[in-house]
């Protein structure tokens, strides 16, 4: 029998006012996936905002396994969107699929900061660090 990997790992990194996200998504993501992992994110989030006046988050975004969403994913992955949106200054979505180039571009429009994708970590993360 073989197992199929979905999920999202969570890295979260605070420098002075500024905080680090990190996600690595990977399968499928399924309604589940969003029920285990929203409120490990929410809860990390809103620690490290609570401490910071203006706070500045930058997240990097590995989607290089990710093979897409169920459809009530699709919408819990929505709504996390529309929540948290306008706390993120710039967004580094890593793909190697157009599919993800545009969803990377679509994300952009729900969020207050800068979004961008990239077929390279590397280039990601020298962005993020300008």
């Amino acid at each position: 029998m073989q197992t199929e990997r979905h999920g999202l790992a969570i890295g979260l990194e605070r420098t002075g006012e500024q905080i680090f996200l990190s996600l690595r998504v990977s399968g499928k993501l399924s309604h589940a996936d969003y029920e285990q992992i929203t409120p490990m994110l929410e809860s990390g989030l809103k620690s490290a905002l609570d401490t910071i006046g203006q706070p500045r988050i930058r997240a990097l975004v590995d989607a290089t396994e990710l093979q897409g969403w169920e459809a009530r994913a699709a919408w819990d992955d929505f709504r996390l969107g529309l929540k948290h949106g306008r706390e993120f200054e710039r967004i580094a979505i890593v793909g190697n699929r157009r599919w993800q180039e545009w969803a990377a571009k679509i994300a952009g429009w729900f969020t207050s900061g800068d979004s961008r994708f990239f077929k390279s970590e590397a280039d990601a993360l020298q962005w993020l660090q300008e």
